[in-house]
């Protein structure tokens, strides 16, 4: 986990909360529509194998979530979903994620996903810290913020 110093090229929870204000409710909805987009993205990887990959379906899922995150965080620092409800990843600098932060983030959030109570404990986090980081964005330091905060 990183101190509150080096946070000190991002938003301040206390001072500007608009840039973190529901982005815990946001991350939900937004999960919720990656999921359906994973859904449709294997659903479609099935018919390309005449669906005999429903035999390595766990495998496949895996693969292509993967994928999905990690290009569409790399190219835009937010899945679709996410783009959907305005918030976006920001690392510890401020900055907007690259392929790097991309892929560690996304093998964070696929270790959490994975591995029951380590997703409780991300969401109680991301309920409970002033700028709604799960335990992937402690570990990295990132946060995740409104678009248009005002």
């Amino acid at each position: 986990m990183y101190p509150n110093a080096t946070y000190s090229q991002l938003p301040d929870p206390v001072h500007q909360r608009a840039f973190y204000e529901s982005v815990a409710l946001k991350r939900g909805m937004a999960w919720v529509i990656d999921t359906m987009i994973v859904a449709v993205l294997v659903f479609i990887a099935l018919l390309f194998t005449a669906f005999l990959g429903v035999f390595i379906f766990f495998a496949i899922w895996l693969v292509v979530s993967f994928g999905y995150r990690v290009a569409t965080l790399a190219t835009g620092s937010a899945t679709w979903g996410m783009r959907l409800m305005a918030i976006e990843f920001r690392d510890w600098q401020g900055q907007r994620f690259g392929l790097p932060q991309a892929l560690l983030h996304t093998l964070g959030y696929t270790v959490s996903v994975s591995i029951a109570p380590l997703q409780i404990v991300s969401i109680v986090c991301m309920l409970a810290t002033e700028r709604g980081q799960g335990l992937t964005d402690l570990a990295l330091g990132t946060v995740a913020l409104n678009r248009r905060a005002s």
